[in-house]
């Protein structure tokens, strides 16, 4: 079925006012034409994101002046509404605006003025060789979404520069719009997917296979252990040349400040542009180190325990049961026969100590203390019970400290603490501090008393123990409770765990791309 045709701005704003009197949120896929398959998983995303059961998905086409520089394609940019409008109606988008130039930019596309794009982000990669490109995008996109005002903008991750781009101006000037990013989608042949594609040349499509060829080629030395970024930029740009390709730049940068790298990181992005004949195709590939780690601290009552084991479960990672280790020590001991204080025997029952964590065919995790399966054991009133005088002894904390920083190498972890992002894992892909008020948590406290039979005292009791809580674990010498500088605080208040492990996903999507750790559609 075709999607409905809006030629005008006047038939845009009655679409958007339909959607809005059937109380529909509207899901905006913004595209210059020229629709393929990548479009077509776009648009199939928008209509089957979970968060807004019911919405509307808008494309929109429009070849947007402001970013052609004089020289490029502008006019001779892929244009086909007719395919456009099936491959969109085909992929669940309901409405396909096709705006006019002046319906954009009422006083004309030369005399709009620009909105500049961060200069910061715009130093390396196509910034250089495009001057003011990023700005006709940002000026662009900024329209387009006071014109639209969707709740949600979806993205490919295929031009990450415009995305990195765009994900700040969004932030910034339509804060109350969510950005889905979805990974490079690729031709049969390895291309990304791309309007452009359509103009090289047989022979030229033919050299243009080397392009995904000596990315991956690049990836498969860093697997090997290379790390240098003059090595990889090196090796890409000779395969590219000798293609037959005229290579604009290949570049090794942090991918969400665009900034070069001298070496790879955890996370890094190796981009390329190159031309074959008059075609401009670029392409990346992200490296990884490990897999990625996600860090959730905050004050007792938060809920950090729930939602970290729904989000491990969510996006196909391994929690770091913090507990279970302690409980994992404290079974330990009580099996050797050690008192929990320090002392030599503590020390040689420390020190010969190796955990690990995994999950089993049927979801559970496993706990291994030397090599034994001890998940069951551990749960006993006996090992509980000892559990306090356990976790209260430092060279307990430092020994797990490094059990879970040595988990930590290979990554693909999410741990909940209230040291984890500052002492565990500083180098973490994202860290949140997960809290609530104190007045929420003690009305969470007193439902789960009342839920288990037991008394429940006055709120401001309950209030009043929170908070000298908070302080104790706040100012304690060892392991104090605290923020991260770089940690994404998130206050609960009011949200199920549902909504809260959603918008933790939408955080760790802003700093992982799909393209490096696709989450599970379950």
């Amino acid at each position: 079925m075709l999607p409905q045709l809006l030629d005008t701005n006047d038939a845009l704003a009655h679409w958007l006012a339909h959607q809005q009197a059937a109380a529909r949120p509207v899901h905006f896929v913004p595209t210059m034409g020229g629709l393929h398959h990548g479009h077509g998983t776009l648009i199939e995303r928008a209509a089957a994101t979970p968060a807004d059961q019911g919405a509307a998905v808008l494309v929109s086409v429009f070849v947007n002046p402001l970013q052609f520089s004089p020289g490029e394609d502008y006019a001779c940019y892929p244009r086909n509404l007719a395919g456009d409008l099936a491959l969109a109606g085909g992929a669940g988008a309901q409405a396909l605006w096709c705006p006019a130039v002046d319906a954009i930019y009422p006083d004309g596309s030369a005399a709009t003025p620009a909105l500049p794009a961060p200069a910061a982000l715009t130093r390396t990669l196509c910034g250089p060789g495009r001057p003011g490109h990023f700005d006709g995008v940002v000026t662009v996109m900024d329209r387009l979404l006071g014109l639209v005002r969707p709740t949600l903008l979806v993205l490919g991750e295929k031009d990450w520069q415009q995305l990195v781009i765009l994900r700040a101006m969004v932030g910034e000037r339509h804060p109350a719009v969510r950005v889905l990013a979805v990974a490079t989608q690729r031709d049969v042949d390895g291309l990304a997917a791309s309007s452009r594609n359509r103009q090289l040349q047989p022979q030229e499509r033919c050299q243009a296979r080397a392009l995904p060829l000596a990315l991956a080629a690049a990836a498969e030395q860093v697997r090997q252990g290379q790390r240098q970024a003059t090595t990889l930029t090196a090796s890409v740009g000779q395969a590219l040349r000798s293609a037959g390709g005229a290579v604009d730049y290949v570049e090794l940068v942090d991918p969400h400040q665009l900034q070069p790298q001298a070496q790879v990181q955890q996370l890094s992005l190796l981009a390329t542009a190159v031309r074959f004949g008059a075609t401009r195709l670029i392409d990346h590939r992200f490296l990884m180190t490990r897999a990625p780690i996600v860090a959730i601290d905050g004050p007792a009552g938060a809920g950090k325990s729930t939602v970290t084991r729904a989000l491990a479960r969510k996006l196909d990672l391994t929690y770091l049961d913090t507990g279970a280790m302690y409980r994992a020590v404290s079974w330990l001991l009580r099996e050797r026969g050690v008192a929990p204080q320090e002392g030599t025997a503590l020390a040689a029952v420390l020190q010969a100590l190796e955990l690990d964590l995994d999950t089993d065919a049927a979801g559970a995790q496993r706990v291994m203390a030397n090599g034994e399966d001890v998940s069951s054991a551990i749960r006993t009133a006996v090992v509980t019970a000892l559990v306090p005088a356990v976790a209260a002894l430092p060279s307990v904390r430092a020994a797990l400290t490094r059990q879970q920083r040595r988990l930590g190498e290979q990554g693909g972890l999410v741990a909940e603490g209230r040291d984890i992002g500052t002492a565990v894992f500083p180098a973490a892909e994202l860290k949140v501090y997960l809290t609530a008020t104190v007045e929420e948590r003690a009305r969470r406290r007193a439902v789960d008393m009342e839920r288990r039979g037991f008394g429940v005292p006055p709120l401001r009791e309950l209030e009043q123990e929170i908070a000298e809580r908070d302080h104790l674990d706040a100012t304690r010498e060892l392991a104090p409770l605290c923020r991260a500088d770089d940690a994404e605080e998130l206050v609960t208040d009011g949200m199920t765990v549902e909504a809260v492990v959603e918008r933790l996903v939408a955080l760790f999507r802003s700093r992982v791309p799909e393209e490096v750790w696709p989450i599970p559609r379950r």
